[in-house]
């Protein structure tokens, strides 16, 4: 059995067992070989270096490694070009060479997969990433023997006009096209008329995303490992302004009323569709439809107090 066969049937049987365990990190303890990795790039940092070191690493190991063939394409090294889909079921271990943004495309060309994915930092600190590019060499080491914990990471997705599925692990959100009318946008959960939002936007977030749009629109912070999703109005005109958070086993319902203009959908943070007035769209969440490599370097606290500038605390007389 391969290193990521391996990996992914203790998943399993984690995932069997998740709600006795609860929804935490899971400690991969067994030991095995690494035999595939796949890299997926940002579009436009220089990765040549983070290559190299993996190309490096691989080498002395016997290991595989795959590209994408517009990516690796714009670099000479030797990973073997395949297409999306290959990567994807090939691939024992993921690698992310960018941002959060890069990071969120890896978890989406992997949803569904118990394939590790471990996020690669080339530029300013985010969220998702691990590890920096010094520190490849010792974490893919860490990796190979599975001396490692998986983070599981919830998506929401949805069916668009057209039956186009759509699934994101940071947020679904309906924004107002500049110079049109505003969102007018019917919430129902579960089937149930809740609210009716004027917004700029409304945004459907998961607990990772809870730190993107979310957050810039006044919703709160939520841990990573909290089984459940958001719908937050950015910058409400109505007089209920207020986030709602959501169990991981309800579904939501966002109908375009009448008073409505046309609103954009972003699938994190890319435009995917639009919606008319009459439209609906119902969001729902997937459990560990991603799975994220920690190291156990810095904790999702840390990393929120340094990218979110959170220092000190008000001091009561």
């Amino acid at each position: 059995m391969k290193a990521g066969e391996q990996a992914r049937s203790i998943t399993r049987r984690e995932e069997e067992g998740r709600h006795e365990e609860g929804p935490g990190p899971r400690t991969v303890a067994s030991m095995g070989m690494v035999k595939t990795v796949g890299l997926v790039l940002h579009p436009q940092r220089d990765s040549k270096e983070a290559i190299d070191t993996i190309v490096e690493w691989a080498r002395t190991r016997d290991v595989t490694v795959l590209g994408l063939p517009d990516e690796v394409g714009r670099i000479d090294c030797s990973a073997v070009r395949v297409d999306a889909a290959t990567l994807a079921e090939r691939a024992d271990l993921l690698v992310s060479l960018g941002g959060d943004g890069t990071m969120l495309r890896t978890m989406r060309l992997a949803s569904g997969r118990s394939t590790p994915v471990l996020g690669v930092n080339l530029g300013k600190l985010g969220f998702l990433a691990e590890i920096d590019v010094a520190e490849l060499p010792p974490a893919l080491s860490a990796i190979d023997n599975h001396h490692f914990t998986v983070e599981p990471r919830m998506a929401v997705r949805a069916a668009l006009p057209g039956d186009q599925t759509v699934t994101a692990f940071n947020d679904i959100a309906l924004v107002r096209i500049p110079g049109d009318r505003l969102s007018a946008v019917a919430i129902s959960v579960a089937g149930d008329p809740f609210v009716r939002y004027a917004s700029d936007a409304v945004i459907v977030a998961t607990s990772t995303g809870s730190t993107a749009y979310n957050f810039s629109a006044g919703g709160p912070l939520v841990s990573p490992l909290v089984e459940g999703f958001l719908v937050v109005p950015a910058a409400a005109h109505s007089s209920f302004n207020r986030a709602l958070v959501l169990s991981a086993d309800e579904v939501v319902t966002l109908e375009l009323l009448p008073a409505s203009g046309q609103l954009a959908i972003e699938v994190d943070g890319s435009v995917a569709g639009r919606l008319s007035p009459g439209d609906h769209l119902t969001v729902s969440a997937m459990r560990a439809a991603g799975r994220v490599v920690r190291l156990g370097t810095t904790s999702f606290y840390e990393r929120a107090r340094r990218k979110l500038r959170v220092s000190g605390s008000a001091e009561v007389d």
